[in-house]
């Protein structure tokens, strides 16, 4: 087996432990102000800005590095309002229908329902896709590797990118979400992984007053 080939590793900022704890500590709080926010304000947001944040979801590790995410971004708003019906056609049947009653128990509090006018309103919509197997240009399938791993990395990179950018944003997963293929345009080999709402909060919004586990709760430390 020949050696990969290798690249000097970028330099890290040059910082004492008391300056890497301050900008942790920073990051930290400026995270636990992020919500998921459901009304939204039709102001625009420059498509540079949606570019940066998906370069810097696509910076996240991958299995295999086959970086298997794929990312549509839609301000079109007759495109909107395709994936608004879609997205409310299968959520009428989740609440009516396919939702256990422990489920809509613990969606509750969320205040969640069937209507999402967000769909329409905020002024992008980021579709997110994970390669169910790649495809050379012969035609011929290629596993991949931890693509539901890798994909939650990357989006996860991507919602604090641009939370960090000033929007506010929503993870949306109508189920199942087979029709954002059809209206994006999809090959059979993606498969929707969430839909991502992104834009400026309404001037009155109101989130549900919930909290946090505390450090104790989520980390263990031996």
């Amino acid at each position: 087996m020949t050696e990969p080939e290798t690249i000097p590793l970028p330099s890290l900022p040059a910082l004492t432990d008391q300056a890497r704890v301050a900008r942790a500590a920073a990051f930290a709080d400026q995270l636990a102000r992020r919500r998921t926010v459901r009304d939204y304000a039709p102001t625009p947001v420059p498509r540079a800005l949606i570019e940066h944040c998906l370069r810097a979801a696509g910076t996240a590790p991958s299995g295999a590095n086959q970086q298997p995410w794929r990312f549509v971004a839609v301000q079109d708003a007759a495109l909107k309002r395709r994936i608004r019906e879609g997205a409310e056609a299968e959520e009428r049947e989740f609440y009516g229908h396919r939702a256990p009653a422990e489920w809509l128990q613990a969606l509750a509090p969320l205040g969640t329902h069937a209507q999402k006018p967000f769909l329409e309103t905020a002024p992008w919509l980021i579709g997110v896709f994970y390669e169910r197997f790649g495809v050379d240009d012969a035609g011929g399938r290629h596993k991949r590797y931890y693509p539901h791993e890798s994909v939650g990395i990357a989006t996860g990179m991507l919602i604090a990118a641009l939370h960090h950018a000033g929007l506010a944003t929503l993870t949306h997963t109508p189920s199942p979400m087979g029709f954002l293929n059809e209206v994006l345009g999809r090959p059979r080999n993606e498969m929707p992984y969430l839909l991502l709402v992104v834009g400026h909060p309404a001037p009155d919004c109101r989130v549900p007053d919930l909290q946090r586990l505390p450090l104790e709760r989520i980390a263990t430390f031996l």
